[in-house]
């Protein structure tokens, strides 16, 4: 059984040491893995580039986990660019599936794509994109993007690595 205590102590060394952060735990680990959101005031896209950016993104990204210990913080999204790329199993050598869900006035768009080499330059975050599923439009208004787990893009928990697989059976059949 998680305590506050416990929860709030955990939750205070994944915020302030990256390093705990930095990989995914082997199959029947009972270690958390954890998925990221960041959302933005508005995006563009530079078809020609494959550059995707989050405009007026918020300053904190936010990291979750599931079952066994349900783990929830947020960390700055500036510390989040440097993270990318640390530890053995980083998104910078394994990039991440991504969901980028865009409102278009009441109407739900959701792009699957692979996400690298992020820059964050002020509140503009900056990503290269390969896409995977859906159109992503050339501008957009109230952005989320939820990040699967780190050095685990195949994982079924997430909407994104689940929908690559379908990609690529689609793609090889």
């Amino acid at each position: 059984m998680t305590t506050r205590r416990r929860f709030v102590a955990t939750g205070a060394v994944a915020a302030s040491s990256l390093a705990f952060l930095r990989s995914a735990p082997a199959e029947g680990n009972s270690e958390p893995e954890f998925l990221f959101v960041q959302s933005a005031k508005s995006l563009s896209f530079d078809k020609a580039s494959s550059k995707v950016t989050l405009e007026g993104v918020s300053p904190a990204t936010v990291f979750f986990s599931d079952r066994p210990e349900r783990i929830a913080g947020n960390m700055t999204t500036a510390a989040f660019i440097p993270f990318w790329s640390k530890g053995k199993d980083n998104f910078a050598s394994n990039p991440p599936n991504a969901d980028i869900s865009i409102l278009e006035g009441d109407q739900l768009r959701q792009v699957v794509a692979v996400l690298q080499d992020p820059v964050l330059a002020g509140d503009n975050l900056t990503y290269m994109v390969k896409l995977l599923q859906g159109d992503m439009p050339d501008k957009g208004a109230d952005v989320s993007v939820f990040i699967d787990i780190i050095g685990r893009p195949w994982t079924p928990m997430s909407y994104a690595g689940v929908a690559r697989r379908s990609y690529r059976r689609a793609y090889y059949r």
